[in-house]
C-alpha cells in the first residue's frame, strides 16, 4: 500500500513538471520578446561622408564628450574604436579639413611656435580630414588615452635619437604595424595628396589627406581593428569616460567672454588664438591670426562647447636635430588647468599620472570638472605663455 502511494505520487510530479514545462515553453513562444531593432544605415553625403537621419530622437551619448546622437548613430559608432589624426596649423595649411568633426582636440606647439592638432575621432564621421602631419612624441602620450590600441593617424614622424624619438616610441608600445596607421606605410588610396584643394599653391607637405571612413575601413581590413582587436577585447575595457552636464541655462549664462592664447609670442600674429563666446548657442567661436578659422568641409567656423587650457613645461629635446626644433612637454605630472565653458572660468588642476591615464582636470576644492556635451578642446599652453580672458 505504501509503496502504492509513493508511486502515485511520483507519477503525479512527473506529470505536473511535464505540464508546466510545455506551458511555459508554449506561452514563452506566444509573448513578444524584447528584441533591439537594427537601425537604418545612414546615407553617404559629400566627400563620401556619412549623413545620419537628423528627425530621429538624441538619446544616446557619446562616450567621448558626451555629445547626444541618435540610436543610428551609436549603432555605427560601436562598430569602430576611437581615431587619432595628427592635422597641421601652419598658415599656409588653413583652412583645414574635419576638425568640426571631431569629438576631443588637442592643440600644442610642434616647432617654431606653430601649433599643430591631435583631432580624436569616434562618434562622427568628419569626411575628408587634413592636411595630415607627421607624429609628435607628447601627442602619442595623448592619444593613448583612448582605451586599449587606439587609432593613430600621421605621415611620418620625429626619429631622430633621444626622447623625442616618436617613432621609435610607436614601436616599443607595440603600436607599429597594428593600431598605428602611418601614411610611409600605407600610402594610396587611403592617404592621398590633393594639389588644389587649398586653393592656393602649397608646398608638399601641407597637401596629405584621407578621411575618417578610409582609416577606419583600413584598420579593419588590414588589420583586423574594429570595435574589438585580434584578441576579441574591446577597446574600452580599460577607457574611463570623463563626467558630463547639460549646458548652463541661457538666463545663466553672461552676455560676452573671449579667450586670447599666444603660445610663443616669437611666432607672431598668424598663431595666436581667440576663442569668442556666444551666449545663445554656448559656444566658442575659434580665430587664429586674427580670422576666423574655417572647416573647408562645410565653410564653417570652428567652435567649441568646453575650451581647456592645460599649462605645461615646454623643453627642447636636444637630440642634435637641425635647430634643435623638437619639443617636449612635461604631460605627465600635475600642473595649473583653466577651464571654460558656459561662459565662465573655473581654475584649477591637471593631474595625468602616466601615458595611458587620463588627464583629470579639478576645480580649486580637487573635485573633478563636468564637461558640458559637445567637443572639448584642449589648448596645451607653455608656462611663459599667454592667456589673457576678458
Amino acid at each position: 500500500m505504501n509503496r502504492n502511494k509513493v508511486a502515485i505520487i511520483i507519477t503525479a510530479i512527473v506529470l505536473y513538471l511535464l505540464t508546466t514545462g510545455a506551458s511555459y515553453l508554449l506561452f514563452a513562444k506566444a509573448i513578444p520578446q524584447k528584441v533591439s531593432s537594427p537601425q537604418p544605415s545612414p546615407t553617404a553625403g559629400a566627400d563620401g561622408q556619412l549623413v545620419f537621419d537628423s528627425t530621429l530622437p538624441k538619446t544616446q551619448a557619446c562616450p567621448i564628450n558626451g555629445a547626444l546622437y541618435s540610436k543610428q548613430q551609436e549603432q555605427w559608432w560601436q562598430k569602430h574604436r576611437p581615431l587619432g589624426i595628427m592635422i597641421e596649423n601652419h598658415a599656409e595649411a588653413r583652412p583645414q579639413s574635419g576638425l568640426s568633426g571631431a569629438d576631443v582636440v588637442y592643440e600644442a606647439v610642434a616647432e617654431g611656435g606653430i601649433t599643430r592638432f591631435l583631432a580624436i575621432y569616434y562618434c562622427q564621421d568628419a569626411g575628408q580630414v587634413g592636411p595630415v602631419r607627421s607624429a609628435r612624441t607628447y601627442f602619442i602620450d595623448f592619444a593613448s588615452e583612448y582605451g586599449d590600441s587606439p587609432l593613430y593617424a600621421h605621415v611620418g614622424g620625429a626619429n631622430q635619437p633621444g626622447p623625442a624619438d616618436a617613432l621609435s616610441q610607436l614601436t616599443d608600445y607595440g603600436w607599429t604595424g597594428y593600431n598605428d596607421l602611418n601614411q610611409f606605410s600605407i600610402g594610396f588610396p587611403t592617404f592621398w595628396r590633393d594639389y588644389d584643394r587649398l586653393g592656393h599653391p602649397a608646398a608638399t607637405e601641407h597637401i596629405m589627406y584621407s578621411t575618417t571612413q578610409k582609416l577606419w575601413d583600413y584598420a579593419a581590413t588590414t588589420r583586423k581593428l574594429t570595435n574589438v582587436g585580434e584578441d576579441g577585447k574591446s577597446w574600452d575595457t580599460t577607457f574611463t569616460p570623463y563626467e558630463f552636464v547639460d549646458d548652463a541655462k541661457a538666463s545663466a549664462r553672461p552676455a560676452s567672454q573671449t579667450i586670447h592664447l599666444e603660445f610663443w609670442q616669437s611666432a607672431g600674429k598668424d598663431y595666436f588664438v581667440d576663442w569668442k563666446y556666444d551666449p545663445k548657442t554656448n559656444l566658442y567661436a575659434r580665430s587664429d591670426g586674427g580670422k576666423p578659422q574655417i572647416d573647408r568641409n562645410n565653410n564653417k567656423q570652428l567652435s567649441a562647447k568646453n575650451i581647456v587650457v592645460l599649462q605645461m613645461q615646454e623643453l627642447n629635446a636636444n637630440d642634435g636635430y637641425e635647430d634643435n626644433v623638437h619639443l617636449l612637454y612635461r604631460d605627465k605630472g600635475t600642473g595649473k588647468a583653466f577651464i571654460f565653458k558656459d561662459g565662465k572660468q573655473i581654475k584649477g588642476t591637471w593631474e595625468k599620472d602616466s601615458r595611458t591615464s587620463k588627464i583629470i582636470v579639478t576645480d580649486a576644492s580637487g573635485k573633478q570638472i563636468a564637461f558640458n556635451r559637445g567637443l572639448i578642446w584642449f589648448e596645451i599652453l607653455p608656462t611663459d605663455g599667454v592667456l589673457s580672458v576678458k
